[in-house]
């Protein structure tokens, strides 16, 4: 085969239909379109949310207040077993060393520290948030937790 012998596949290709033509045409008269009604006058459409007259939904409801999405802080939350598994006596436990021990997705964003699971290693961790029963098992062990 040469390569200037390309074609479309039969049957992908459609032939323009050419409306208000007359009848012997096949699409003369209403043209497609039916008989009377919205749909079939020229300029005889509606916009998206019309509901027939009827007030649309998006105008009957009130669109007031206050969204906390765009404040929200999202935390990447870690439990202590999970440190100890990964973690050796002395090390620091901070956004980076979480991200590049795989318990965090991204080194940046804010790292809670949860207290499901017990820990027998002295770590210093600098983390931004920390649970009250985690901190109360890091310190019974010797390890430190600074939050800045």
């Amino acid at each position: 085969m040469s390569d200037f012998n390309l074609h479309p596949p039969v049957g992908a290709t459609h032939r323009k239909k050419i409306v208000g033509r007359g009848q012997g045409s096949g699409l003369g008269g209403t043209a497609g379109k039916g008989n009377k009604g919205q749909q079939s006058r020229s300029g005889g459409k509606t916009y998206p949310g019309f509901e027939g007259g009827q007030m649309p939904l998006y105008r009957r409801l009130a669109h007031r207040g206050f969204n906390n999405k765009n404040f929200r802080v999202d935390f990447q939350i870690v439990n202590l077993n999970d440190i100890e598994a990964r973690f050796e006596a002395g090390e620091i436990v901070d956004g980076v060393s979480l991200a590049i021990k795989g318990l965090v997705r991204k080194a940046e964003k804010p790292v809670k520290i949860l207290g499901n699971g017990s820990l027998s290693k002295a770590l210093t961790f600098v983390v931004d948030k920390i649970s009250a029963s985690a901190k109360a098992k890091i310190e019974s062990v010797g390890g430190k937790v600074e939050t800045p």
